[in-house]
């Protein structure tokens, strides 16, 4: 038997009973009551902003959401204020660009990384392996705060290990913010996707070298196509991570490179004044996060049943 058949026959009776086993746990009555009263519990603020984006700015300040219908007044100013609203040059149209020039690269080039990384500890020996393994998966309990001043320093330089990376790939600002959001999200990343790569029958790669393939082959044929549900399943919660992300843009997207969330955070004035757009401007930036989730839902959902069974 081939590589390729035992691709496709490998581990699919165990797998199979695995899934259908997590999903009957993950379905029974007591689970889905706290789902439902989780659910009720995030919908209600949520709702109210909902509720409030369209009420005017009096009716804000002074009444409460729940008093909608005591207090009537619908109106889309907010809205229509917040996206003609302009700070520092930069429009919310110019932020949504920016997020979506920031988002794409910080979603795809940490999975890049660590594809290629999960699958070099999970199938490639070399010395060191198991502690190397260890650090990276330290690094998860590291705080993102610790490296900001090292990280401030090495951009200031504009080089990396002597390499002047950032003049030469992001004179603009983007590449300080793809190069943050990849280091923040690789430790997770590469201990997900080696925890997944890992539950690869033995077979399958044993029979692929047998055949006669090396490591990129064995990669790009076996192992990247069958790891697909993990993959997608990381890449949507990095697109929605960095996408919903504001501390890293506060300190090093700065100008006309800012993305939505920091335009979000001043928005409502100098002093706070203006804090009913936040309502209106947070529904026009959960736009995409939402769409996205909501169309690649299953894959997300695939990816974390498929992660949870073994065999």
């Amino acid at each position: 038997m081939t590589a390729t058949e035992l691709v496709t026959t490998a581990g699919k009776p165990s797998r199979k009973r695995a899934l259908s086993d997590t999903k009957r746990r993950l379905t029974n009555p007591w689970a889905t009551v706290a789902a439902l009263v989780i659910a009720v519990l995030w919908t209600i603020p949520t709702f109210g902003v909902f509720v409030s984006s369209f009420r005017p700015r009096v009716e804000i300040q002074t009444t409460g959401w729940w008093t909608v219908f005591q207090n009537w007044g619908w109106t889309f100013d907010n809205y229509v204020e917040a996206l003609n609203t302009s700070t520092g040059g930069l429009t919310m149209l110019g932020s949504f660009v920016n997020s979506f020039a920031i988002t794409l690269p910080a979603s795809i080039i940490p999975l890049i990384i660590a594809t290629l990384a999960a699958y070099g500890f999970a199938w490639m020996d070399f010395r060191g392996k198991n502690l190397l393994f260890v650090l990276v998966f330290a690094l998860q309990i590291v705080p993102i705060q610790m490296a900001f001043i090292p990280l401030l320093q090495l951009f200031s330089r504009g080089e990396l290990f002597g390499v002047p990376v950032i003049q030469a790939v992001g004179s603009s600002g983007y590449a300080q913010v793809w190069i943050a959001h990849t280091i923040f999200g690789l430790p997770l990343a590469i201990f997900l996707l080696h925890n997944f790569i890992a539950q690869i029958p033995a077979d399958v790669i044993e029979a692929a070298r047998v055949d006669g393939a090396g490591h990129g082959q064995i990669f790009f044929r076996i192992v990247l196509p069958l790891s697909m549900p993990a993959i997608a399943s990381f890449a949507i919660f990095q697109f929605l991570w960095v996408w919903n992300d504001l501390l890293v843009a506060l300190i090093f997207a700065d100008g006309n490179v800012a993305p939505i969330t920091k335009l979000l955070a001043q928005m409502t004035g100098s002093r706070g004044q203006d804090w009913h757009l936040l309502t209106a401007g947070a529904f026009i930036a959960i736009i995409v996060p939402l769409l996205v989730f909501l169309f690649l839902q299953r894959y997300f959902v695939r990816g974390l049943l498929a992660g949870s069974a073994k065999g």
